[in-house]
């Protein structure tokens, strides 16, 4: 089993930075591949970043990449997954969603609305 817990998103203008972060606990195995996907209203859920436990895997999203960078740190025996977003756009406002998968052999990750375990989410809302 793994636990993920979020923190972080809140208001911000368009424009602007915000980062949200994300505690994993429980099976490293089955967390081997970790990201985030959003979803919008009325919308399907979108892939946003993934990352893998040693750093690899690295992916984003098309509409995101050169504005949200992913990382991870390991401190104390606690893994925190952060999701750091610069250049805010409105068209960015969603539920984000901390997610972990175990590797689908060969060290691959799939895309992470795939994942098979998820956090509750943090509204990340962006004004015009």
């Amino acid at each position: 089993q793994v636990q993920l817990v979020e923190s972080g998103g809140g208001s911000v203008e368009a424009g602007g930075s915000l980062r949200v972060s994300c505690t994993i606990s429980g099976s490293t195995d089955s967390s081997y591949c970790m990201g985030w996907f959003r979803q919008a209203p009325g919308k399907e859920r979108e892939g946003v970043a993934i990352i893998d436990r040693n750093g690899g895997n690295l992916h984003y999203g098309d509409s995101v990449k050169g504005r949200f960078t992913i990382s991870q740190d390991t401190y104390k025996n606690t893994l925190t997954l952060y999701l750091q977003m610069i250049s805010l756009k409105p068209e960015d406002t969603a539920m984000y969603y901390c997610a972990a998968d175990p590797s689908w052999g060969g060290g691959y990750c799939r895309s992470s609305t795939d994942f098979r375990y998820r956090g509750q989410g943090t509204q990340v809302t962006v004004s015009s």
